[in-house]
């Protein structure tokens, strides 16, 4: 009897051997939200686990996971002021820079990518500048604040500018602003397949962004499009994206597969606030084992072929690596 494949199932050791793949603590990108204030730490009732937290709080979170071998975040701001521009983070004392320096200032190594978009920070919660005829983000005049603002982040230090608005032609955009002042060296990591989808319920509630009317479906993308995904991605390719990303990752990994096999990029998967809530609170209810079926979830990520993942999970995915590696 043919019996290969149970031959290489039955010792651990073995197992470990044959594993085709792994996750590492150098795979996690960790989501921050950063608001105005001082010792402030609020839990996000939709996500167990996320936090509100002003830039003290983030310096405490950040000594911490460092500790445990995640050093890389991604930055999202919560300003108190909003207007119909988002000029908030258009300032160099906006809430990001402030963080942002702050963060270096204590962990130099800490990587930290910036998530370049004007949701969180306009009265009306969309990503850029109102056209008063359609009602719709302006796409030009949002592309040449969006400059601004990378700017903005680059003098700050960050180190890497990921634009998540979904604007037609941001990535030739940011690269000619970035190059043009001398941050040549500062990549972009691009929002390049980013769905209109019903996952991103939770982080409207961290981040404070959701439209005070309408939806973004004239400007992302509709989830049932898989050659459009693949085409836009590679558009920012062409334009000059450093990093591809598919977003959100769970019910996209047939995207995540088919940019794989269609480019020689780094490929992202943002693992998004709906997905994570899903099995936090499966786990919290006792329907699932949590640490087993996150650990998977990952690790599908990367099968699918994601390089490295966005998620909420980061910083338990490294507790749990550390401690069963």
């Amino acid at each position: 009897m043919f019996k290969r494949f149970r031959r290489l199932r039955l010792n651990e050791n073995l197992r470990n051997l044959v594993r085709e793949t792994t996750l590492s603590n150098n795979d996690f990108i960790y989501p921050l939200f950063v608001r105005e204030g001082e010792g402030i730490k609020t839990e996000v009732p939709s996500m167990p686990g996320v936090f509100q937290m002003s830039i003290d709080e983030i310096i405490k979170e950040c000594e911490y996971i460092y500790s445990i071998g995640l050093k890389s975040i991604i930055l999202f701001g919560i300003p108190d002021v909003k207007d119909s521009v988002g000029s908030e983070c258009l300032s160099e004392e906006s809430i990001i820079a402030r963080t942002t320096k702050a963060i270096k200032a204590k962990f130099p190594d800490m990587y930290i990518i910036s998530d370049l978009c004007f949701c969180e920070y306009t009265d009306h919660g969309h990503c850029g500048i109102l056209d008063p005829h359609t009602h719709t983000v302006d796409n030009d005049k949002t592309l040449e604040i969006s400059a601004q603002q990378a700017i903005v982040h680059a003098k700050a230090g960050i180190d890497m500018i990921a634009p998540s608005g979904m604007m037609d032609g941001i990535i030739e955009t940011l690269r000619t602003a970035l190059d043009e002042n001398g941050y040549q060296d500062i990549p972009i990591m691009a929002y390049s397949t980013k769905f209109a989808s019903a996952y991103y319920g939770p982080f409207r509630d961290v981040a404070e962004s959701t439209p005070s009317f309408g939806d973004r479906r004239t400007y992302q993308m509709d989830p049932a499009n898989r050659l459009e995904a693949l085409e836009e991605s590679l558009e920012d390719e062409r334009q000059g994206a450093d990093i591809l990303m598919v977003k959100p990752a769970l019910a996209f990994m047939d995207v995540i597969r088919e940019l794989r096999n269609n480019t020689n990029l780094p490929v992202c998967a943002y693992n998004v606030s709906g997905e994570y809530a899903m099995l936090k609170n499966a786990g919290i209810a006792g329907l699932v084992d949590y640490e087993r079926i996150m650990i998977e979830t990952l690790i599908g990520f990367k099968r699918a072929g994601a390089d490295m993942i966005i998620t909420y999970h980061a910083k338990e995915a490294c507790e749990y690596l550390n401690k069963n590696n």
